[in-house]
């Protein structure tokens, strides 16, 4: 409770827009690249009594834009949009309003993809093949300032949390192993000799904790750490 509410009084709204309080319906902003998704998750919103659908994005610059001029109380977001990633767009989104109440809802479930994404300042972090009464669980606890983790996801997030980070240069090695690339070829697109780039390779297959490079990028592939196109 802030320091109008304890005083009696209703916050005031600010210049750029004004956060809902919980008495009046929750204010959604939809963000998918994929029509299809923005048009059920719309639905499932209209189908709600307290629930308003307030906006729909289909890039993460369009969220972040929609975000400035609606305020919004929650946003659904996409992970993977084209241009600015659903990452990126929470990150600007935080910067227009360190409050923001943000949903990752994604296909992907990669521990680093949660992490990234949690990281960043999402409040929930959900699948979008989640019954749709979770979905608006997930909406009316993160309104209502909670984070919302399903059982799956906070296993997966603890594993990251455990194991050991990659560094800048070894996810680098490891995004030109994933396309095929020989040590020799990997030292000559990243600048650096053959010799750091078997030492790297080796230190990925450690954390990873992988007996070949195959191996090392399902691995990775699997957890998120990087994406094939």
């Amino acid at each position: 409770m802030d320091f109008a509410e304890r005083r009696g009084r209703q916050p005031r709204a600010s210049p750029e827009g004004r956060r809902m309080t919980d008495t009046g319906p929750c204010r959604v902003l939809i963000a998918d690249d994929h029509p299809i998704v923005r048009m059920g998750l719309a639905g499932m919103v209209a189908a709600q009594a307290n629930l308003h659908l307030v906006g729909q994005a289909d890039s993460g610059e369009a969220a972040v834009a929609q975000y400035r001029q609606l305020r919004p109380d929650v946003v659904l977001m996409d992970l993977r949009m084209p241009g600015l990633d659903g990452v990126a767009a929470i990150e600007a989104i935080r910067e227009i309003d360190p409050a923001a109440r943000i949903i990752i809802l994604t296909t992907f479930d990669g521990e680093e993809d949660i992490y990234r994404g949690l990281r960043a300042g999402a409040k929930a972090y959900l699948l979008k093949d989640s019954p749709h009464e979770q979905i608006i669980d997930c909406i009316d606890a993160v309104r209502r300032g909670r984070r919302y983790l399903p059982p799956s996801v906070a296993v997966k997030l603890a594993d990251r949390l455990e194991g050991e980070a990659l560094s800048r240069r070894e996810l680098e090695v490891l995004r030109q192993m994933a396309t095929g690339m020989s040590n020799k070829e990997i030292a000559r697109v990243t600048s650096i000799t053959e010799g750091t780039v078997k030492f790297h390779v080796t230190a990925i297959m450690a954390k990873l904790a992988t007996k070949s490079r195959t191996e090392a990028v399902a691995v990775a592939i699997r957890r998120g750490l990087i994406s094939v196109r």
